[in-house]
Order: structure tokens, then C-alpha cells, then sequence
């Protein structure tokens, strides 16, 4: 079986965002290609050789990245690939300071404190021809957690396996009793990208917050650049926990988890800060808040889009709140992780003629795949 290619360059057509309040399932398949060409800096091409991080800050770069430059990566799942039948349960096979594994972190050449680090996601290959998924004692959003202590049981623990068809973009859901199946769109993803946190503090990589992490938003994958304010010299990019697919807010705690093979385009717009993790696609700005309670988050990420939208068009702040008000949409990242996330979208269309962040995500967005072996090297 060949794995799947989906990819954001501009020429061939590419798998289309779809735009605010519509399912992520609207976009049509397109089924994979292999392109030649990179970009002008070149690629990047790194084997963590099983070796990854499980936080953010404090931790060594693995190598640099140049502005500009394609990184070539591999990342493994969330319970470290250990987790491969369905009696594999996690609680039974799974160490848990090692679960949400991240590959790098990664310098990148010329970041620095005050700068936004753009990061454009060109590909996202599924390394494995299924995906796995599970629900495990106090986690998830419909379950007694050690934050929401309830007497009652927590949810039995059980695991599913989700093969995936390359060829037709398709992940199939299986019951583990009664013969029932659904096929489902393949809509690869990063559930965990971020950078070093502020004031030299050390976040797990289960934790989303201000510099990226587990965010669990299915909007990071082909076509989109995610931008990330740089706490510390070099930025320290780090991500993993690719998911085959994801539903909002990720209630069962976990999504169709995959290793992936990942191409992403860096590059840095200098001395511009960025408070909260934001997304820009084609056609809509997204803004990310990440908190508890639930509500914080969503105040979050609507504050950061009503002052973003006001920089962008010069308008005053209560006509930013006024047009977010009746043309923004929100949508939930995941409800199950130690803080929760919101997003807050509004379409490109509303803004008027506006350049977002010095316009870097139409000129990675222009970026062409490099040609790549399965072992994830440039050929």
C-alpha cells in the first residue's frame, strides 16, 4: 500500500480548507502525487532515530533550521507506538512520563524574543496503514478526571484500531463488538506544536497553552501556517502526536492516532510579536486560546482575534468586536487536556484588503514538496 501524499503547494490543485462553520469533511480527497522541487534554502531532512522530547523548554535542540528552510521529519504517536492490537491497553503498556512524544526541538536560525515564528504545514504522510484510538481510566471530557473528581468509575478502558486506505483518503471505523463500520475522510494533523515557553519555565507536552503544545486543533495540517510567538533565542520548535483524524474537542481524550512523516516550511517575521497561537489559511484567521475553564479559553481566543482584526484594518476596537460579533465563528480544540482549547475564525473576505504578518503564508504556501523517499530522506 503507498503512502498517501496530501499536499499545500500552489500547482497541482491541492486539498481545499473549508471555510469557517463548515465540516472539516466538506473538503474533497485528492488523492496523492510525488512533486519535485524544494525551496530555496533547501531541505532539512532529520531521523530523531527513536529518540523524542516530552516538553516544551529546557531541552537541547536537535539541530538547527535555517529561515526559510524545509524541515523533513518523522514523528511517532502519542503512546509511542507501543500500542498495536486492541488488547494493548494503555494503562497495561504505556509508560506514562512517556506518552506524547515530539520530535526536535529545533533551532531555528535567527528567532529571537519579540518575533513570530511562522510554520507552514506542506505534508502530513500517515507512517502506518492503521491508526489507533482508546479510552483510558480519568481521561476525556465524559469521564471523572483528577480535576473533576466524581465517585462513580471512570469509563472502561478499550482500545480501537482504524485502518487507513492511502489511495482513497479514507480511515474506517470498527466496532470492537457488534459488526458495524463507517468510513471516514483521512484529515491528517498535528496534535502538538509549540515553542520554549516564556520566563524559562518547562511545560509538558500533554499541556496546551501560550506557546503552542497540545493543542489538538484540526486545523493544523496541509495548507495551514501557524504562527507562535519566540520566548527564547532560537525558538525551540518541537511537534508530534499526528492524528489521522480528529473530531472537535476530541471528547473521548483521543483522536486516530498516528506516526506521520512531516514537511513543514519555517520562517520568522522579525520583531513582531504574537500573544497566542494563531492560524491563517486561504481564506480565514483563526486565533487560539487555551485554559479552564472552557469559557476562559473562548474569551481567549475572541479577545486575541477582536485586536488582531482591529490591527489588520485599523478599525477601533468595538468595531472589531462588532464585526467579529456577526461574522466570526468559534470552534473547540479539545476538551480533555490539562487546559482546554477555543478557537475564534473569521473569514479573509470580511477584513478587506489587508497583508497579514508581512504576507508569509502566501510565500510558504508557494513553497513545492520536496522529491522524498519512504525513509523520509530527499532523493
Amino acid at each position: 500500500m503507498t503512502a498517501p501524499r496530501f499536499s499545500a503547494a500552489t500547482s497541482p490543485p491541492t486539498m481545499p480548507v473549508p471555510p469557517p462553520g463548515a465540516s472539516p469533511d466538506a473538503a474533497p480527497f485528492v488523492p496523492p502525487s510525488t512533486w519535485p522541487g524544494t525551496s530555496p534554502k533547501g531541505v532539512l531532512a532529520y531521523d530523531p532515530a527513536g529518540v523524542y522530547a516530552y516538553r516544551f523548554g529546557a531541552t537541547e535542540p536537535v539541530a538547527e533550521v535555517e529561515r526559510g528552510q524545509v524541515l523533513v521529519t518523522t514523528t511517532e504517536d502519542c503512546f509511542g507506538g507501543v500500542i498495536t492490537t486492541v488488547e494493548d491497553l494503555p494503562s497495561r503498556v504505556c509508560r506514562f512520563d512517556r506518552l506524547n512524544p515530539v520530535t526536535g526541538p529545533f533551532h531555528v536560525r535567527g528567532a529571537e524574543p519579540g518575533d513570530t515564528l511562522a510554520v507552514h504545514v506542506l505534508d502530513i504522510t500517515p507512517a502506518r496503514p492503521f491508526g489507533v484510538s482508546s479510552t483510558f481510566p480519568h481521561f476525556g471530557a465524559l469521564t471523572g478526571t483528577g480535576a473533576t473528581a466524581m465517585l462513580h468509575p471512570p469509563l472502561p478502558e478499550r482500545v480501537w484500531l482504524y485502518p487507513i486506505d492511502p489511495q482513497t483518503g479514507t480511515v474506517f471505523f470498527q466496532t470492537t463488538g457488534a459488526a458495524f463500520t463507517a468510513a471516514l475522510p483521512l484529515r491528517p494533523m498535528l496534535g502538538t506544536i509549540g515553542v520554549a515557553p516564556a520566563g524559562g519555565e518547562v511545560r509538558s507536552s500533554i499541556v496546551p497553552d501560550r506557546h503552542g503544545g497540545n493543542l489538538d486543533v484540526p486545523a493544523v495540517g496541509p495548507g495551514t501556517t501557524l504562527y507562535l510567538g519566540v520566548n527564547v533565542p532560537g525558538a525551540l520548535l518541537a511537534f508530534g502526536d499526528g492524528h489521522a483524524r480528529q473530531g472537535s474537542g476530541e471528547v473521548s481524550g483521543v483522536a486516530v492516532e498516528i506516526p506521520t512523516r512531516t514537511t513543514l516550511a519555517v520562517e520568522v517575521v522579525k520583531g513582531v510579536p504574537t500573544p497566542w497561537p494563531r492560524l491563517q489559511t486561504d481564506a480565514t484567521l483563526t486565533s487560539i486560546g487555551a485554559a479552564r475553564p472552557l469559557e476562559d479559553a473562548f474569551r481567549i481566543s475572541h479577545h486575541d482575534l477582536v485586536r488582531w482584526v482591529a490591527e489588520l484594518t485599523g478599525l477601533e476596537e468595538l468595531d472589531a468586536l462588532q464585526l467579529v460579533a456577526q461574522a466570526g465563528h468559534a470552534d473547540v480544540g479539545n476538551v480533555c487536556d490539562p487546559n482546554y482549547t477555543m478557537l475564534a475564525s473569521i473569514a479573509l473576505q470580511h477584513l478587506g484588503a489587508t497583508t497579514v504578518y508581512d504576507g508569509v503564508h502566501q510565500r510558504l504556501r508557494a513553497t513545492r514538496l520536496p522529491d522524498i523517499d519512504r525513509s523520509g530522506g530527499q532523493r
